[in-house]
């Protein structure tokens, strides 16, 4: 039900550019991983808004240019420019810069919306965070509570992202935590089994980057919540284009 050219929940964090004045801007600026949702979304939001865009990577791997794929593919064919190096320190003033996975006050003004629309169900929330920004956002304008997990570094990580944005730790959603390490996009053979079973008993196909582990996490815990569970799914199935060639490769197994 959300605007099918953004991938995942960056239709939310980016809802307040969509309607933005952009006429002293002729470049957004951002950075962050070569297969990454938001940076397909904002190529999107740049092609919509008839801006340049330029993305800045660590390192693109050899295969990967050879073979685009998933959202870097789809994101160059919307007119992105990739450079492998640091991004500026500086900006031009025509330039607007987005962090890095959409972490930014604005993406309130989406997420906002969001918790209108979960107000209307009797149940808390629960969703895998990166930057944490849509669960913190979501657990600041809803009475429910939102519990989240950590799927880009650990709970010291994401609660440091919340502080970015909001410094009253009352407002924060509930951190859950598993005994076990994961690192983030690196192949899990549990998470491909949950991924499998997740589509056989339910028929959705879900992110095999962040809902994984959200899963893992949720099944930990249901036990201990007092009310039904609402899970947001995280979207951004372009990326399972390049996911899951990788799993397949790494265990050699193949259920689709």
């Amino acid at each position: 039900m959300l605007d099918s050219r953004f991938s995942g929940n960056k239709a939310r964090k980016l809802h307040y550019f969509l309607n933005y004045d952009f006429n002293n801007f002729r470049k957004i600026i951002s950075h962050g991983s070569p297969q990454s949702n938001a940076m397909y979304s904002l190529s999107e939001l740049s092609k919509i808004k008839g801006v340049g865009f330029e993305y800045y990577v660590d390192h693109i791997a050899d295969y990967l240019k050879q073979n685009p794929h998933g959202n870097y593919k789809y994101a160059l064919q919307n007119g992105m420019k990739i450079l492998e190096e640091a991004f500026p320190i500086t900006l031009k003033d025509e330039e607007l810069f987005i962090p890095e996975g959409g972490h930014f006050v604005e993406a309130e003004y989406g997420i906002k919306i969001l918790a209108q629309e979960l107000k209307l169900y009797d149940a808390d929330i629960f969703l895998p965070s990166g930057t944490g920004t849509t669960a913190l956002y979501l657990q600041k304008h809803l009475k429910q509570k939102v519990y989240t997990c950590a799927c880009v570094g650990g709970a010291n990580y994401l609660k440091k992202q919340f502080l970015e944005l909001e410094g009253d730790e009352r407002r924060h959603p509930t951190i859950l935590t598993l005994d076990k390490k994961y690192h983030f996009a690196k192949l899990y053979r549990e998470f491909f089994e949950i991924w499998i079973e997740l589509k056989k008993e339910t028929d959705i196909e879900f992110d095999l980057l962040y809902d994984p582990l959200g899963w893992m996490t949720l099944l930990k815990y249901q036990p201990q919540f007092k009310k039904e569970i609402l899970y947001i799914h995280q979207g951004g199935l372009i990326g399972n284009e390049s996911m899951y060639p990788r799993y397949k490769r790494r265990f050699n197994e193949d259920y689709r």
